[in-house]
């Protein structure tokens, strides 16, 4: 449905951390926010390309408020690289300094901090991503399914544990957290129909007591090099599964390397770098295609929902 999905003007700042690249649009009346448009947009040969989208509130608009979509269409809660890129935009704009700063999105209030400037269009950015939860309903584990052991057909029962950061995490601890391992668990995982709502995945494998290493499967995404909340997600369940220490855990990921501080109260903080890589705006005729777009075909000589390529992103 996009009777509620927000409209959005043609400019546009695009960053990333680690790899994982969002476009940051403010609200405007250029386009809908429609799950063709979207898509269009996020095409990384028909579009500008990204692994998601921020559209924002007016700077004089405290606290921000945000709205986020996947590169599939589809909307969810939070991001944790999604929210770094955003505070990066508006430290750029000097909406905000060295002071801590709130946003409303999924329906949270979150505050978060540009720490300093990096040289190269980098910012050292921390979020503060609230208070975690272990209980499987949070993270959207389906009625009746509490008892029952999540298990695949060729791996058998997995070693699992579900997490809510404000999104909903499904942890594998594992000794092979490869490619292969998550190519094969990751799809699985996210459509299973314990998770009505979809899940993100987790491949961890635990280095030390301050440190693991992470796969990601991201639903309405896919294989993603890096994410913020996923890796918030797999140092929580670390530190619950007491296979690391409550406090500074270091996140290993294909794209990089990520902070998370978890308290024994499970109040998570994320920090890490993010990185400006282009400003620019969405041509007159790009704008008459999104507003042309039709559930079926998308936008007239843009992408389909069947054809939209694969990001590699959360």
């Amino acid at each position: 449905m996009t009777a509620d999905r927000p409209r959005a003007g043609a400019g546009f700042f695009k960053g990333h951390g680690l790899g994982n690249d969002y476009l940051v649009f403010p609200f405007g009346d250029r386009w809908a926010a429609s799950p063709e448009a979207v898509r269009a947009i996020c095409d990384r040969w028909r579009g500008v390309g990204a692994d998601g989208v921020v559209l924002h509130s007016p700077p004089e608009d405290r606290p921000f408020r945000l709205r986020m979509f996947n590169p599939d269409g589809s909307e969810f809660e939070r991001s944790g690289n999604g929210l770094r890129v955003f505070a990066a935009y508006a430290a750029s704009r000097s909406w905000v300094a060295g002071e801590g700063f709130a946003v409303e999105v999924g329906g949270d209030r979150i505050r978060m901090r540009v720490e300093q400037r990096l040289g190269g269009g980098g910012y050292d950015v921390s979020v503060e991503m609230g208070r975690a939860s272990l209980d499987p309903a949070d993270a959207g584990l389906a009625p009746g399914w509490e008892e029952r052991p999540l298990a695949h057909p060729s791996e058998g029962k997995l070693d699992c544990t579900l997490v809510s950061v404000g999104n909903p995490h499904c942890v594998v601890f594992t000794d092979d957290p490869s490619e292969a391992a998550l190519s094969r668990l990751g799809p699985f995982l996210t459509a299973h129909e314990a998770f009505p709502a979809g899940v993100n995945v987790q491949l961890v494998r635990p280095v030390s007591r301050g440190c693991v290493e992470i796969a990601i499967w991201e639903r309405g995404v896919g294989r993603t090099r890096a994410s913020g909340t996923s890796s918030c997600a797999a140092a929580v369940a670390a530190a619950g599964r007491g296979v690391v220490d409550h406090g500074d855990v270091e996140v290993r990921m294909e794209g990089g390397t990520l902070q998370v501080s978890v308290s024994p109260e499970l109040e998570v903080v994320l920090r890490g770098p993010v990185w400006e890589v282009a400003r620019g705006r969405l041509s007159d005729g790009f704008l008459d295609a999104l507003g042309s777009a039709t559930p079926e075909r998308g936008p007239p000589g843009l992408p389909s929902a069947g054809s939209r390529s694969s990001a590699n992103k959360t």
